[in-house]
């Protein structure tokens, strides 16, 4: 005799069969409808999550190539607004950022987004892999700051010495150049890389015979009164704001890295469970 359910066979004594195990029947049955609710779960969530990724991206992406391509349009906004400050019009110098940064985002976001829907482990892999690169390079960023502390120091001394050579070389000649020191100095209330004397002797100097504006706590900026402001530079000022918001930092860099923990948990596991599917 066997068991109509199960089709395995039934032993039988006399008139007394052996009966199934309780609840026997429905074991399978109930672990596979957890796996597909849990599975239905992960991959909703990472539509979502990826869904608004994407959208980001290219919302940011749309953003950086307006402010590339059609500059007089955004030009014409912006003397429009009332009361908006003057340095509001730099934001043309953040265009290819946004075009970097929202052409990244919009790929993570596809890729997550379809790989979910279309249950793709290719995709999947990919989302995977990218996050994965990004994570190891925050991760390896973060370990060479905190050893080599002194040697960054002193690289970031040669890099100034670039630096201010590339002020003194384009500053007031190449629009970009010129436009990023502004965009620079109004956000962090700075003058050049060290002080005003990065600008000595730059085409922006010899045009005008004065400083860069922000240089001075007296209008026009000349050389007398850029000397009485000195100023702060700019890295100073950078390392001054990364000292007074460092909880801040390190908690946003703890959330964005768990994020993409959690973002590469649950994609691996889809991708497991598609295979095991498959399989």
């Amino acid at each position: 005799m066997y068991d109509v359910y199960t089709g395995k066979p039934v032993h039988c004594h006399g008139h007394h069969c052996d009966a199934p195990p309780p609840f026997s029947v429905f074991s399978k049955g109930t672990s596979d409808t957890v796996k597909m609710g849990c599975f239905g779960f992960l991959k909703t969530m990472m539509f979502f999550f990826n869904g608004i990724i994407f959208l980001a991206g290219a919302g940011i992406l749309a953003v950086g190539i307006w402010v590339k391509v059609d500059n007089n349009s955004i030009m014409t906004v912006l003397q429009g607004l009332s009361g908006a400050p003057p340095e509001l019009k730099q934001v043309l110098n953040v265009g290819y950022l946004l075009i970097a940064v929202g052409s990244v985002l919009l790929l993570l976001g596809f890729l997550g987004c379809c790989g979910a829907v279309r249950e793709s482990r290719c995709m999947l892999l990919m989302f995977f892999v990218i996050i994965l690169i990004v994570f190891i390079a925050e991760v390896a960023g973060a370990i060479v700051i905190v050893v080599f502390k002194g040697l960054i120091q002193s690289l970031i001394s040669q890099v100034g010495v670039a630096v201010v050579d590339g002020i003194r070389k384009d500053y007031g000649a190449n629009p970009d150049v010129t436009g990023l020191w502004n965009t620079t100095m109004d956000l962090l209330k700075c003058c050049g890389f060290n002080n005003y004397s990065d600008f000595t002797g730059s085409p922006f100097v010899q045009n005008t015979n004065l400083y860069p504006y922000q240089c001075c706590q007296l209008q026009p900026c000349k050389y007398s009164n850029a000397t009485v402001a000195n100023v702060k530079g700019c890295y100073p000022a950078l390392i001054k704001v990364f000292d007074s918001n460092s909880v801040i930092i390190i908690a946003v860099a703890l959330g964005i890295a768990a994020l993409e923990l959690f973002a590469m948990v649950v994609s691996m596991t889809l991708y497991c469970q598609i295979k095991s599917t498959e399989a």
